[in-house]
């Protein structure tokens, strides 16, 4: 980012997630509460604790090279479950985390529910608090604003997003789940560039990582975009099986057994045995 250079990053939920995102070529992996909580069939909600949440974002980077960005939602509680928060992470080498304005619990973005904002000095003290708890230099904390979720508009999001840059936020994610990205290109036209903008194209995926970077934009996150492949090929490999009888429909279609085990770096662990 300080090259200037767009940052894509991919969502994932577990190890085998963030190391197909590495090989793909992405220059980060989403540890996404979403991926993580359905993998465990469980809402998108605050329903999983911060310890479950921070294992699956530490099991993703001690399996990866490349930075992991976790989803830490709205910091699991108050101030001091942020200072807390940020202690645990940073400790398990977790490289950023992304805060949301919304109140504790929260619920997914995109789901039928109220999605209610913390008074925007409320949050930007837990972005200071958050930047006030990190022991190194290096830590990064993306301050997200939901004020388009909620339908507050951009001068409202714009509002609170120049008011967590100056609490000392390292970068900005503005998140939209309109159909496409003007009210993002707003938000863009309006910014004055104090801090890098983080966008999440869930909604809007025909909007380029190169047309969103001429808008100013330095990182683009495909926050789910694993979760529902895996959710689709299990659906679609599991129901030929066993409608067919037989697993041979599918095999030129699925990875092979040994390409399982390059993932899991079998031959670098018997090399240690030997």
């Amino acid at each position: 980012m300080s090259q200037g250079d767009l940052v894509r990053v991919a969502g994932a939920h577990d190890a085998m997630g963030a190391t197909l995102a590495q090989q793909a070529g992405f220059q980060a992996v989403w540890s996404s509460s979403l991926e993580v909580s359905a993998s465990r069939c469980l809402p998108d909600a605050s329903v999983l604790t911060m310890t479950e949440y921070l294992a699956a974002a530490a099991n993703m980077q001690k399996a990866i090279d490349i930075p992991v960005v976790a989803d830490v939602d709205t910091g699991y509680g108050n101030n001091l479950n942020v200072a807390h928060m940020v202690h645990e992470y940073e400790a398990a080498g977790i490289t950023a985390v992304a805060i949301e304005d919304k109140l504790y619990p929260k619920v997914n973005s995109f789901a039928e529910a109220a999605q209610t904002l913390l008074p925007l000095t409320d949050f930007a003290h837990k972005i200071e608090t958050a930047k006030n708890a990190q022991r190194g230099e290096d830590f990064y904390v993306i301050a997200r604003t939901e004020a388009l979720i909620d339908g507050l508009g951009v001068e409202e999001a714009l509002k609170r997003c120049t008011a967590y840059a100056d609490a000392g936020a390292d970068a900005i994610l503005i998140h939209s789940k309109k159909k496409d990205e003007g009210e993002i290109v707003e938000f863009l036209d309006g910014w004055d560039g104090r801090k890098p903008v983080v966008i999440v194209p869930t909604t809007y995926p025909q909007w380029s990582a190169a047309e969103a970077t001429k808008h100013g934009v330095s990182v683009v996150i495909y926050a789910n975009q694993g979760l529902r492949a895996t959710v689709q090929a299990l659906r679609t490999t599991f129901g030929t099986i066993y409608r067919d009888g037989t697993s041979l429909g599918v095999e030129s279609e699925i990875a092979p057994v040994s390409d399982v085990f390059a993932l899991q770096r079998l031959q670098d662990w018997l090399a240690l045995e030997a």
